[in-house]
């Protein structure tokens, strides 16, 4: 399924009316993974590469990864579910694995 079709392009972020952070993922995110929620912000401010990566359980609401940098020039991996109301809903971030950096180097 293309981008396009989903209402998402180059830079999804500017489509988005919101970002959606549940404190609970907020939590793991700063705990598990050393990811601050404005390096998150930043990775979608930064036009990241985005990938679908399955269908979710309700339909319409999509899982996506966006691969993208911080403003440190961190690579990070941001997983969230396209949701209805134009909203992304934040489910993980984490640093980028090997493999997904060279897909992100390859945009």
């Amino acid at each position: 399924m293309e981008l396009a079709e989903l209402g998402l392009d180059k830079n999804p972020w500017m489509k988005f009316e919101n970002l959606i952070s549940l404190r609970d993922i907020i939590d793991k995110l700063t705990f598990k993974h050393h990811v601050d929620t404005i390096e998150v912000e930043e990775v979608f401010d930064n036009c990241p590469k985005v990938r679908f990566v399955q269908k979710g359980h309700r339909k319409g609401e999509d899982v996506y990864v966006a691969l993208g940098r911080s403003e440190a020039g961190r690579y990070l991996a941001v997983v969230f579910i396209h949701k209805k109301n134009n909203g992304a809903l934040i489910v993980s971030a984490r640093d980028m694995a090997k493999k997904e950096r060279k897909q992100y180097e390859r945009k």
